[in-house]
């Protein structure tokens, strides 16, 4: 044998033993896991799983009247998305939370997660009801009449509730309220303040991030802005939908 032949040999020793190895250190990690009864964790249900997926913009944001594409796709990719991402990572850690975790622990977290959600479907609805050309029509005039005697009556306080939450945060919300069989413009000064039971019809944003890039402190004309854009289409949509369910 040459010592070329004397190596080759020699290696392929050496390999057989290392494989060997490995096969018996494999199946003794098999037999233990076997014998303690140790096996993938189960998945978690799915309040924990934290799988909430950002929903694209549904209108070209570069065709907004009064309103920057680069400020429309800073509001849904960043306090938008950062929702989303955050209400995420909220439920995955109350679903690791330990059995013996401390009242306080939990009460944070469920806090935070409110605010995450409402965030999440608030901004859902408001992106929704943009990307029309804002001329108020259909099954929705007649609520607002009912209500508020006009439709420029109507507006007039739509709009000065959003200019009372100006240089702040917080949302103005056209809610169809089941209790009373009516809609109504609500003032939410943040996240939590919700109609009990209300279902959104008209939601506009008016957190200073919604604004600002373009306007600065000037709600004024963001709010003009924004009803140059309202898609009245679905707005009465989702008011359809709210009375086929009664």
């Amino acid at each position: 044998m040459n010592r070329r032949e004397a190596v080759g040999t020699l290696l392929k020793g050496t390999l057989a033993a290392t494989l060997l190895d490995v096969t018996q250190a494999g199946t003794a990690l098999a037999e233990e896991v076997q014998q303690s009864g140790t096996s993938q964790p189960p998945p978690l249900p799915p309040a924990y799983r934290g799988t909430n997926q950002v929903k694209p913009l549904p209108f070209d944001a570069a065709k907004l009247k009064g309103i920057s594409e680069k400020l429309i796709t800073s509001h849904h990719q960043n306090n938008y998305g950062g929702a989303v991402k955050r209400l995420n990572q909220i439920q995955q850690q109350i679903g690791s939370l330990p059995k013996d975790a401390a009242p306080y622990q939990m009460g944070s977290l469920k806090r935070e997660e409110l605010i995450a959600t409402n965030s999440m479907i608030l901004h859902e609805f408001y992106f929704g009801n943009l990307g029309g050309d804002g001329k108020v029509s259909g099954t929705i005039v007649d609520l607002v009449k009912a209500q508020y005697g006009t439709v420029e009556t109507w507006e007039q306080d739509f709009r000065l509730t959003g200019m009372s939450l100006g240089g702040g945060s917080g949302w103005v919300v056209l809610y169809y309220d089941p209790h009373a069989n009516a809609v109504h413009n609500y003032w939410a000064w943040d996240h939590t303040h919700s109609l009990a039971g209300g279902v959104p019809l008209l939601v506009m944003d008016m957190y200073e991030h919604a604004y600002q890039m373009d306007y600065g402190a000037n709600a004024r004309g963001y709010i003009d802005a924004f009803f140059q854009n309202i898609n009245w289409e679905v707005v009465n949509r989702r008011t359809e939908e709210t009375h086929s369910r009664k």
